[in-house]
């Protein structure tokens, strides 16, 4: 009996080392590899796309500005309940920092959280509360299906999925999560839409670069996106495309409108999906990948494009344009880096010196993070978010 108990010891042993060895292997590849090669897989078939959603992948279009730029808004959308009304505030004075357009807020929220955004926003500097407007609308989901949309993922998270459907009178709108921060003017990520071809509706980031450490690709118990599917946190939408649009699916033979396609979609996979409306998103793009653009991670930069090695190539040369704290990282200590930008943005005083109230405060907390892998490629976090300031200065200089 001994001996069986022995044998049982040293191949439990032999295989948690096996597991060991395979983890510090894939975080110094990670790690080490230069950014040619990271860049060259990045562009192979390890990118997390297939050949042709990479034929799909772009740089931000360089464009002049047109005189329509100049008329219409940008229109940016967030869903905000429970706890997120700080946090909410904090990405919406991001992108009033360094936006030179125009820009429209539609703010989604529980009811008892409106009277809170119209007090913060009202009281923020005529300088900056002159740079948008914004309306408020209450939680609605469908009547008959309320209950199962309300309790799908997390409170309210679903909602963005009913926008097309809400919003009849808007042509296109960016979406994003509670906890995006702009490192850049939103307008940047706004002139996407232009790069749309006639088949697309919608524009996202891949979920993952880096195939192996991928959740799709290795733990969905459904269809997704391309091969490391897509993260929803940033999205743009054509709305009138998608209230247009008759979309694949695999439970009729028969095209489905928007409206049509959610519930029964839902029926389908409840019990399968692990992200809500993320989940039902790739569902829905699986089918019809021709009407999805994917822009690169640096638009959707979050913990897992460094927590483990960085394997953002696009950030890497040439910085981070938004940063999306998931996991809660603004809000704990695990991820300092995400928590200093986070921090450093909130308590900026709105028209104060940039460069010494924000940057520099910020490039201290990030050196004293490099400890953490996040925290050895500090500089990819405020090389756009420096240029960023330096326009916000120009612009401050030629008021003056």
């Amino acid at each position: 009996m001994r001996r069986y108990i022995r044998v049982l010891f040293v191949c439990t042993l032999l295989v948690f080392c096996s597991l060991l060895y395979t983890f510090s292997q894939l975080v110094s590849t990670l790690e080490s590899a230069s950014p040619q090669a990271r860049a060259h897989r990045a562009r192979a078939a390890h990118s997390g796309l297939g050949d042709r959603e990479r034929d799909d992948r772009y740089t931000v279009p360089v464009l002049g500005v047109r005189e329509q730029d100049r008329q219409e808004p940008v229109r940016l959308a967030v869903v905000a309940c429970g706890t997120r009304l700080e946090e909410t505030l904090t990405m919406l004075k991001s992108a009033v920092l360094f936006s030179c357009r125009t820009l429209h807020f539609y703010i989604f929220a529980e009811d008892e959280l409106h009277v809170g955004f119209r007090q913060a926003l009202e009281s923020w500097p005529e300088k900056f509360r002159s740079k948008f407007n914004y309306s408020t609308f209450p939680i609605t989901f469908p009547s008959e299906n309320a209950r199962e949309w309300r309790k799908l993922f997390k409170p309210c998270a679903s909602q963005r999925l009913f926008l097309p459907l809400i919003l009849k009178d808007v042509d296109s709108l960016l979406y994003v999560d509670t906890d995006i921060l702009f490192l850049r003017p939103v307008e940047d990520i706004w002139r996407f839409l232009s790069g749309f071809n006639s088949s697309h509706v919608a524009a996202m980031a891949p979920e993952h670069e880096e195939p192996r450490i991928g959740w799709y690709n290795r733990f969905a118990r459904h269809p997704y996106y391309g091969r490391t599917g897509v993260n929803s946190g940033v999205m743009l939408m054509n709305l009138t495309r998608i209230r247009a649009k008759n979309f694949k699916n695999d439970m009729t033979a028969v095209n489905l409108k928007w409206a049509d396609l959610l519930m029964p979609l839902l029926h389908k996979y409840n019990l399968n999906i692990t992200w809500g409306d993320q989940d039902l998103l790739n569902i829905i793009f699986h089918h019809n990948p021709e009407s999805l653009f994917v822009f690169p991670c640096q638009w959707n930069y979050r913990p897992d494009h460094c927590i483990y090695g960085s394997n953002c190539v696009d950030a890497e040369q040439h910085g981070v344009y938004i940063l999306h704290g998931n996991r809660g990282v603004y809000h704990d200590d695990k991820q300092p880096v995400f928590r200093a930008i986070y921090d450093v943005i909130q308590k900026y005083p709105f028209g104060e010196d940039a460069v010494h109230g924000l940057l520099r405060p910020l490039e201290e907390k990030l050196r004293d993070a490099t400890h953490t892998y996040c925290g050895r490629v500090w500089h990819i976090f405020t090389k756009r978010l420096e240029e960023s300031v330096k326009e916000l200065q120009t612009d401050k200089s030629d008021e003056s």
